[in-house]
């Protein structure tokens, strides 16, 4: 049999055809931020000048790696799944040794021609891993002991991720809760979670004390509701009271340690402003004289003004394009260079500005018939391995669009999250390919049961 039709066969080919159109949309608009009209565009791509140019170079080494994977043997996969996981962690830890520092985060082992970010590699390796885990005849995920292995297999690397000041990143690795979750972790955890989220936003939002007889109030009326069951069970009021104390203590001490002492400023201001709140640091600045004071304010401001730039930039961009778009290469925001980080994190602005909102309607419909045709490949499944690969890969993409398009306009903090696929950046580009043709490889496999 020849290696086309080796590659070709049982391959999903909706998927690989959505992947080459966000691919070839995300190098079009690096392109259309980069390109002033009186350039030679041949040279520019032959000489990798540009950063579309070396776009295409990395689409290039990501084909070959796509056909690799598509020629490899899918058992390969999950016998190296648990040796790729320590690799993995291993580039994380020598990035604290030989990495090298990009807008303040020490994550990117230099390769020469482009920067290796370990962290975004090692969502691959933790896919594989979980997917290695949760295969295994001996787990029961009903049992916590098998919970808490799964936990720290994705918690780990997310650890490593904070260590390097790639919060953002960081984050991502709790998208890995949705195969959990479709693998029978129980609801529980999820409402305890949210109800996590909803309570810290509280906290940022309503005045301490206001919200503290907020929470007396509800823990008092459900124990009114509760009174006959309290008279025949004293426990539920242990568990009413318990859950009270608790969320009491983390909008009191929980919620400000975390502010003052485990998040940097610069995150925290971030957060902040998304709820519009303004930003005020835990410094001890009584002792300093009014000229001090003055000095320290006019330096908070212009920080806070820096710090909201971008988003400002983006969403003046985004909204300039209208319904329709001005037109390809014909934005002037981002032909400009108004939006910092234009072909990187913010390259949804491109989108915006060029295609208006029909065009950013378009691009969200491709990344939902993306993911939905994951959900599909995750469901048609035999294997517990390929399954919950697949839903890892499909919560991956979910948190990244999610995340990074509700940044551009606002609705999130500025975490540096890429928009896949479209972002420029080799490990990205790289990442995603890799995940996404595992899959693809995986799926064209699906009659065997792997373990």
């Amino acid at each position: 049999m020849s290696n086309q039709s080796v590659i070709s066969k049982g391959i999903d080919w909706v998927t690989v055809w959505l992947y080459i159109i966000l691919v070839c949309i995300g190098i079009l608009c690096i392109f259309s931020v980069e390109y002033h009209g009186n350039e030679n565009i041949i040279q520019s791509i032959t000489g990798l000048k540009k950063n579309y140019s070396r776009q295409i170079l990395f689409l290039g080494i990501s084909s070959v790696i796509a056909v690799i994977i598509l020629l490899t043997d899918s058992k390969f996969f999950t016998a190296t799944a648990n040796l790729s996981y320590v690799l993995g962690l291993f580039l994380m830890i020598a990035t604290f040794v030989v990495g090298k520092d990009i807008n303040g985060s020490k994550s990117w082992i230099p390769l020469g021609f482009f920067n290796l970010q370990p962290v975004e590699t090692c969502k691959i390796f933790t896919a594989l891993a979980l997917s290695k885990y949760l295969s295994r005849p001996e787990t029961n995920f009903e049992k916590p002991r098998s919970q808490l292995i799964a936990a720290a297999i994705i918690l780990t690397p997310a650890a490593f991720s904070i260590l390097q000041n790639e919060t953002g990143l960081a984050l991502v690795y709790f998208s890995f809760l949705i195969p959990m979750y479709r693998e029978g972790l129980p609801p529980v955890y999820l409402i305890i979670g949210f109800s996590f989220a909803i309570l810290v936003v509280a906290t940022i939002l309503v005045e301490k004390n206001t919200l503290a007889i907020i929470l007396t109030s509800i823990a008092g009326l459900t124990v009114y509701i509760l009174r006959k069951s309290i008279k025949r069970d004293k426990s539920v009021l242990v568990v009413i009271l318990g859950l009270w104390i608790l969320c009491v203590s983390i909008q009191r001490f929980a919620v400000p340690y975390i502010f003052n002492h485990v998040l940097h400023p610069y995150q925290v201001e971030r957060i902040l402003n998304t709820f519009g709140v303004d930003y005020v640091p835990d410094a001890k600045a009584d002792s300093r004289d009014p000229e001090q004071q003055k000095e320290i304010q006019k330096s908070k401001a212009l920080k806070k003004a820096k710090e909201n730039y971008n988003v400002k930039q983006s969403k003046i961009a985004i909204g300039s394009g209208g319904l329709f778009g001005k037109g390809f290469l014909k934005g002037t925001q981002t032909q400009g260079d108004f939006v910092p980080e234009q072909h990187t994190d913010f390259i949804f602005t491109s989108v915006g500005e060029n295609f208006g909102f029909l065009g950013s309607s378009l691009i969200i419909i491709l990344y939902l018939l993306f993911m939905l045709r994951i959900v599909f490949l995750a469901e048609r499944q035999r294997s517990t391995f390929s399954r919950v690969y697949a839903y890892s890969v499909a919560a991956i993409l979910f948190f990244h669009v999610t995340i990074n398009i509700c940044m551009t306009v606002g609705l999130a903090p500025v975490i540096g999250i890429t928009l896949p696929l479209m972002s420029y950046g080799g490990s990205s580009l790289l990442t995603f390919t890799i995940l996404i043709f595992i899959l693809v490889r995986l799926d064209a496999d699906r009659h065997m049961v792997l373990r």
